[in-house]
């Protein structure tokens, strides 16, 4: 006789790791996945129904081989052999609907589940804060949503249908072969504990192989992800050494092997172990149950039901004694999903939030006669109907702790920064009058970039008000705080994508004509026209197709189509060349006309133009005037002035 059916699952059940049944669950966690079961229940009772059918049939195969042979082969009589053939024959049929209904309703309640988990978990993520992705690993986020939400809606699936079934099927048949013969049953199972207790050696030990062939597989993934990722490629190409790349490659790879070589070895012997007890055991009910034949004391279609029923009880105690496993991975995997879910985003909308007014959203007007100009010049069809004020009242802000913001788990080594952060900004106060340009100076760290992602909401205060239009960003809803503030940092990021794609991001209902105005303007619209594919030209990942020039004046035009009232600049000009800085220039001077812009300068030809300067040192407002007047104080601002930016041109156009 073969091995049980199940029995690579069974084998897949003991190479799951038992630490899991040390971890301690969260209360509400049974009642939390209830609630996402819910939705499913109606496919979930006739699934269960189904398996339990299914259950049955394992019993009632054997009973009517019983029948056919004791009523039908022995007495000679064909037409019961026939009757009983085809109820066998209708029996098998049934089986196979009940299994085509088993996988429907599997595949039904899996795969909705792992829906619902997916985008609730990705919806979830796309709303933390910078600081969150900051330090979350991308692939410790991406596991959540594949093999956690996987091993998740396995806990409805797999798991609960393999207990149920397992359950009924253990129960019918010990139930059946004592009834059948209670001698033979009881020698059959003396043998289980020969199986048992080396299955569970085996089981250890393809535990920890599997959590080595994990860790192999995922450091080998690791590194063809560096290698193979764009700037991992260029660096690879400048820096590496191709010999010494292939043999360290060739090293995890051969251990993946060696180490697949053992596993599947011990697999194999987890499954030889299982076939020779049954095997053993059906010779022993052969032999016992033979004799018993010969002597009269039983049928011999009784004998074939047990033998037959042996087979199928292996499998169902094997499984059940492995069982706490197979529901605690489930239910942890679940509780990973919820780990993630429960961390309250510190970025949030508030229930009363207010948009801000329809004045400072930008309003393109199509209508408009510049429409058709199609220049630079021109682009004030694209401008805000009104520009806000930005105020800053007496701000304090220190970045968020670890803790606060991201989950130990979803880190790639131990958390050490347990700290709380220090304070960045001190009591900063300004205010940028509407339309008016505001610009940052001061040395590297002094807080400059952390006072532009204030006013965008990408983090919030700790103590004092940043507002836009006198309304506290906290108080506004998210969806109008983006529509009216714009930002363009210093390393522009693209998806890989086409170029039409990553402009359409900030209006995707924008029109080619538009596109290309918006181009226009950026002054890379006779670059994009020249290429083959034109708009739908894909940039590459991170948009390293292009350079570093043309990626920024890229998200210049992704800028302008937006048309927000608010502009924040953080040094969006510093990957340009000269020429391509001149021509930036003069699209920007258009794009910031009318709109009330901050800008974190690094060139002398913003500063001029600025209608006020900060000076930020050490998180504070050191310095505030216009260039001339700072120049003549004297101090922090005259010495930048004299290191930094004495010795640069001002170009013909500036901001």
């Amino acid at each position: 006789m073969g091995m049980p059916d199940n029995g690579w699952m069974m084998m897949a059940s003991f190479r799951r790791d038992r630490s899991v049944v040390k971890e301690r669950l969260k209360a509400g966690t049974v009642r939390r996945i209830a609630g996402y079961a819910r939705p499913y229940i109606r496919e979930l009772v006739l699934f269960l129904a189904l398996n339990a059918v299914a259950a049955v049939i394992v019993v009632a195969n054997p009973l009517l081989l019983k029948t056919i042979i004791d009523h039908g082969i022995v007495p000679h009589r064909t037409g019961v052999v026939i009757t009983l053939a085809s109820a066998v024959a209708g029996l098998a049929l049934v089986e196979a609907l009940i299994g085509l209904g088993q996988r429907w309703y599997s595949a039904r309640i899996g795969e909705g589940l792992i829906y619902d988990l997916r985008t609730q978990v990705f919806d979830h993520v796309q709303r933390m804060p910078v600081a969150f992705f900051m330090r979350a690993q991308t692939g410790s986020l991406v596991s959540r949503l594949n093999s956690d939400v996987i091993g998740a809606q396995r806990a409805l699936t797999t798991t609960l249908s393999s207990v149920v079934s397992n359950v009924i099927s253990l129960i019918l048949v010990l139930v059946t072969m004592l009834v059948l013969s209670w001698q033979v049953t009881l020698i059959a199972l003396v043998l289980l504990p020969i199986f048992i207790f080396p299955a569970k050696w085996v089981g250890r030990r393809l535990q920890k192989i599997s959590r080595e062939q994990m860790q192999l597989d995922a450091e080998m993934s690791s590194l063809m992800t560096e290698r193979f990722n764009v700037a991992g490629a260029m660096l690879a190409k400048l820096y590496g050494r191709p010999e010494e790349e292939s043999a360290g490659f060739a090293d995890r790879a051969r251990r993946v092997r060696d180490i697949g070589v053992t596993s599947a070895m011990y697999g194999r012997v987890f499954f030889t172990a299982l076939t020779l007890v049954a095997s053993l055991a059906t010779a022993m009910v052969y032999g016992v149950g033979g004799s018993l034949v010969v002597d009269g004391s039983f049928q011999l279609g009784t004998l074939v039901a047990l033998a037959t029923l042996l087979t199928r009880m292996y499998g169902p105690l094997t499984a059940l004694s492995n069982v706490h496993v197979d529901v605690m991975t489930a239910l942890v995997s679940f509780d990973r999903v919820f780990e993630v879910l429960d961390l309250k985003p510190m970025i949030d909308e508030k229930p009363d939030a207010r948009p801000l007014p329809e004045r400072f959203s930008a309003s393109p007007r199509p209508d408009d006669p510049a429409a058709s100009a199609g220049s630079a010049d021109d682009l004030d069809l694209l401008v805000a109907d009104d520009a806000p004020a930005i105020e800053f009242d007496d701000v304090v802000f220190s970045y968020p702790a670890a803790a606060e913001v991201s989950l130990a788990s979803l880190e790639s080594i131990a958390r050490t920064d347990t700290a709380p952060s220090r304070e960045v900004l001190h009591g900063v106060s300004f205010r940028a009058a509407p339309g008016t340009m505001t610009a940052l100076v001061g040395p590297s760290g002094a807080g400059k970039t952390t006072i532009t992602q204030l006013v965008s909401r990408l983090y919030d205060v700790t103590e004092g008000v940043v507002r836009i239009g006198g309304q506290d960003v906290r108080d506004t809803t998210l969806e109008s705080l983006r529509g009216t503030v714009g930002v363009v940092t210093q390393d522009a990021h693209l998806f890989h994508d086409s170029i039409r794609a990553n402009l359409a991001y900030a209006r995707p209902d924008a029109t080619d004509e538009e596109l290309a105005e918006a181009l226009r303007a950026a002054q890379i619209w006779e670059l994009v026209e020249s290429m083959p594919d034109g708009l739908d030209t894909v940039v590459g990942d991170r948009g390293y197709r292009l350079s570093g020039g043309e990626k920024q004046r890229l998200a210049i035009a992704r800028l302008l189509l937006k048309a927000p009232s608010v502009v924040v600049l953080d040094e969006a000009t510093a990957h340009l060349d000269s020429e391509s800085e001149a021509a930036v220039q003069r699209a920007l001077r258009t794009a910031l006309a009318g709109r009330t812009s901050i800008v974190i300068a690094h060139r002398l030809s913003t500063i001029r133009e600025a209608d006020q300067i900060l000076v930020i040192e050490d998180g504070r407002v050191a310095e505030r005037g216009r260039h001339d007047e700072l120049l003549a104080g004297g101090g922090l601002y005259s010495e930048l002035y004299h290191t930094q930016f004495a010795r640069q041109e001002v170009p013909d156009a500036v901001h």
